[in-house]
């Protein structure tokens, strides 16, 4: 039996190893007693390891066991964590999400014969997917991405929750969005270009931009139109730009009565406890991708959406199932070597072969992600 080590045990690190111990043998390693201790209650047959995972230079030695590699790291430590992994010559894939090119590290993969597949979850992930797999197919023109992730109880004044460190959260707000538009790369403020949206089962919600392009602005250069947004329920815009602007977000740090701390560092802790995720808390993931363009001369349009809840069946939050479950279908494609080329490949570059595509869409179905398609 091929063993994994999944490198984080937070709420999507445990789906991914509840998962993943389904056929492989899973040490989930971690320096949380509790989120160890959580998974261990869940499934007391996957192993369990505590760990500093920003010790890198262990890493040689402590995934030396191990066949395959997960990453599912807080996003200031992702970029890291995934380069140890790549020197320590481990396939991997990663949902991390770190804010640094995943590119950058190709050339170093390939001189260790790795693979690794980054930013693997539901967006980016899926969307990218989605797009490698029609970029091989028709000459695109347009393609948009709108998603979130949202409580069904809407609790002032936030009116959200993160299965994820909300320091990640918060970059999604702070880091300048970019996209294409007309062949040229455009840069404008996070949480800019606000629309109200009508989704059947979500209700009306609002999106703006964020940074959610990601490696599509250097793999897809023919596309002259892309951009990625984010959903949350009405009003959330306001409020985020008020803390913005009212400095809650500043990395300087200050002196607080002979402390020195950064107005991130102390809004962080407290949207720590007013973001987090109950265990059995209900929410749902929403998004909606819209690509459209020519195939064979003719107007072609494809419209991909995705709704799914949190499971009480198997209490797995519904961020944790499609992004979680995307990284293992991905882990899948490498124990089964249906996909070995070395090198970093972000989703859209498996998504172009279409087994790939559609393993990774069944292997979804299976565990009941669905994403519906029409296609004009």
């Amino acid at each position: 039996m091929k063993k994994i080590a999944v490198l984080g045990a937070g709420m999507i690190g445990r789906a991914i190893a509840l998962d993943l111990a389904e056929k492989f043998d899973v040490t989930s390693i971690d320096i949380s007693d509790n989120s160890l201790r959580i998974l261990q209650n869940k499934n007391p047959g996957i192993k369990v390891l505590k760990n500093d995972l920003g010790d890198h230079k262990n890493y040689p030695e402590l995934l030396l066991p191990f066949d395959f590699i997960v990453t599912a790291v807080p996003g200031f430590m992702g970029y890291k964590t995934l380069e140890a992994v790549i020197l320590s010559k481990k396939n991997v894939v990663d949902i991390s999400f770190f804010p640094e090119n995943a590119l950058q590290l190709n050339k170093l993969a390939k001189e260790n014969n790795v693979t690794a597949i980054v930013d693997c979850g539901v967006a980016p992930g899926m969307s990218n997917l989605i797009l490698g797999y029609y970029n091989e197919r028709m000459q695109i023109e347009n393609f948009e991405c709108m998603v979130g992730g949202l409580p069904k109880e809407k609790i002032k004044p936030f009116e959200y929750k993160a299965p994820f460190s909300p320091i990640d959260v918060i970059e999604e707000y702070t880091r300048p969005a970019r996209f294409i538009e007309d062949g040229k790369l455009v840069t404008k403020p996070a949480l800019t270009d606000a629309e109200l949206i009508h989704f059947d089962k979500a209700g009306t919600l609002e999106s703006f931009n964020t940074d959610g392009l990601r490696s599509l602005l250097f793999t897809m250069p023919g596309i002259p139109n892309m951009k990625e947004k984010t959903l949350r329920y009405p009003g959330h815009i306001n409020l985020m730009k008020d803390l913005i602007e009212g400095g809650f977000f500043d990395e300087e740090k200050i002196d607080i009565r002979g402390m020195q701390m950064s107005p991130l560092e102390f809004s962080s802790a407290i949207l720590f406890n007013q973001w987090k995720l109950g265990e059995e808390e209900e929410e749902f993931t929403v998004m909606q991708i819209k690509i459209s363009g020519k195939e064979n001369g003719k107007e072609k349009a494809i419209l991909y959406e995705l709704y799914d809840e949190y499971d009480p069946v198997t209490k797995t939050s519904s961020m944790a199932r499609t992004t979680g479950y995307t990284c293992t279908a991905a882990l899948n494609l490498l124990a089964n070597n249906l996909f070995n080329e070395k090198g970093v490949f972000p989703p859209e570059l498996i998504g172009k072969h279409e087994q790939c595509f559609t393993f990774i869409l069944n292997y979804l179905k299976e565990r009941n992600v669905i994403y519906k398609v029409i296609e004009t």
